[in-house]
């Protein structure tokens, strides 16, 4: 099956080979030119490979190794950050994964540094962590509602690339992804919500007060992209009316993550041939 990749998609989505967040198209498939049917299929496939992959990073961090790898999600609600932690991430070991959903900070979070919440939720060495927002509400939301003034939020753009030098230099490989999805598309998955009853948990009524305020949340964005894509933590941009389409994506860049940790499977620590001789002589402990 030919791969439907023109492109690698670490290169294709990259945010600096993207238009501008308002120029983008949300049903794009940026490197990628085949349909529906053979998404799904290749996402299936590749879903091996990243299992295999993450495995081999935990089985590394239970031997000392201290790397790890960080995906970020960020993007308007309804834009699949959670379809992509149930088919994506849910397709590996869910021990060597940590998953933790940012919501409104607590009281507690707010009495700290912004990022004091999210150096708790970092990845262990060996791990595959998941942000489902991140450190970056703080210079999206913060900045869309005027939580404090530019003179606080302006200073955490320069702050977050030190952060993130600092947990690459620590051993943490990210994949930060800006999903962008349509106004329409939005519409269309709000009101779905709206008719099923077992996902009416999700919808939430403010998030139509957030949809009015779009234009300012793609220049949010738009800001986070030019001041936080760097090479040692980039940004890519998936554009997410095509479920499909989102979900290979973000497989594809995190095999491309993995891939480049040039993982082994770690040696064994005992005599292999002195063990398979003690199995061999097993006998059963009942009889």
């Amino acid at each position: 099956m030919s791969t439907g990749w023109t492109t690698p998609a670490p290169d294709a989505l990259r945010a600096t080979a993207q238009p501008r967040v308002a120029e983008l198209d949300p049903r794009s498939t940026p490197g990628f030119i085949g349909d529906k049917k053979t998404g799904q299929l290749l996402t299936a496939q590749r879903a091996t490979v990243l299992a295999d992959l993450q495995e081999m990073l935990y089985a590394n961090g239970r031997s000392g190794d201290r790397r790890s790898v960080l995906l970020v999600l960020q993007g308007m609600d309804t834009a699949g950050k959670g379809g992509v932690v149930k088919h994506v991430v849910g397709a590996v070991d869910p021990q060597g994964v940590s998953h933790t959903s940012f919501g409104v900070p607590t009281e507690e979070e707010r009495s700290h540094h912004y990022l004091w919440r999210i150096r708790k939720a970092l990845p262990r060495p060996g791990q595959l962590g998941v942000f489902d927002r991140s450190h970056y509400e703080d210079v999206l939301v913060v900045r869309v509602h005027n939580l404090v003034p530019p003179s606080v939020w302006e200073p955490r753009y320069d702050e977050i690339n030190a952060f993130e030098r600092e947990l690459v230099e620590g051993g943490t490989t990210l994949v930060k992804v800006a999903m962008v999805i349509s106004p329409a598309e939005q519409k269309v998955r709000l009101a779905e919500r709206l008719t099923q009853p077992d996902k009416y948990w999700k919808y939430n009524p403010r998030d139509l007060d957030e949809r009015a305020l779009w234009p300012e949340y793609q220049a949010a964005y738009q800001a986070v992209l030019e001041r936080t894509d760097t090479d040692l933590a980039p940004w890519y941009v998936v554009p997410s009316d095509r479920k499909w389409y989102t979900r290979l994506a973000v497989t594809e860049l995190l095999i491309a993550a993995l891939q480049s940790l040039d993982l082994r499977w770690p040696p064994a620590d005992f005599d292999v041939e002195v063990e398979q001789q003690r199995v061999a002589a097993l006998t059963d402990p009942t009889s």
